[in-house]
């Protein structure tokens, strides 16, 4: 029997389009964004979500929504920035996931649509819809982060999205 490992997919909370110069890596959260990744942090360890490892897009949003999190779990799990998870497509997910440690049994990967959207599709058979600030969890029967391919298929086990709960 293989193991399983859980991944929960976060789309960053809601960014500001104020002001138009930003390079869009620099794009910060609005204060709805802010609520939202708030409200969603405090769901994720109410649903017992709170992973062992945060892959994390590099983009300011991102790293936003994961302190954000972070403040609402009391704890700051083990993070890693990446370049390459800035609007990542599925087979950039899938090469990062193969690089994870076997020892890591839950993983939480912070980043953008279309890529989130895209790879949940892939891997689940299910048309997700993830606007900001939702997360998604799916479980895969792996004995190895190192065995994920493209055609690796998981179960979609809940989408959490932050307007069913009038957040």
């Amino acid at each position: 029997m293989k193991n399983k490992k859980t991944l929960v997919l976060l789309r960053h909370a809601k960014s500001s389009w104020k002001d138009p110069g930003l390079d869009d890596q620099e794009r910060p959260l609005n204060g709805r964004g802010r609520r939202n990744a708030a409200q969603m942090g405090r769901l994720t360890k109410d649903q017992d979500l709170v992973p062992r490892l945060v892959l994390c897009s590099t983009a300011l949003r991102t790293r936003e929504t994961a302190a954000l999190f972070f403040a609402e779990w009391n704890v700051s799990p083990s993070t890693e920035y990446r370049d390459d998870l800035y609007h990542a497509e599925p087979v950039q997910i899938e090469g990062i996931l193969n690089s994870v440690d076997d020892s890591v049994e839950s993983l939480m990967i912070i980043g953008h649509n279309p890529g989130l959207e895209e790879f949940l599709t892939q891997h689940t058979g299910n048309s997700i819809i993830m606007p900001t600030a939702a997360l998604a969890r799916v479980d895969f029967e792996l004995d190895s982060w190192s065995q994920f391919t493209t055609s690796t298929q998981g179960t979609l086990i809940h989408v959490w999205r932050p307007k069913e709960f009038g957040f």
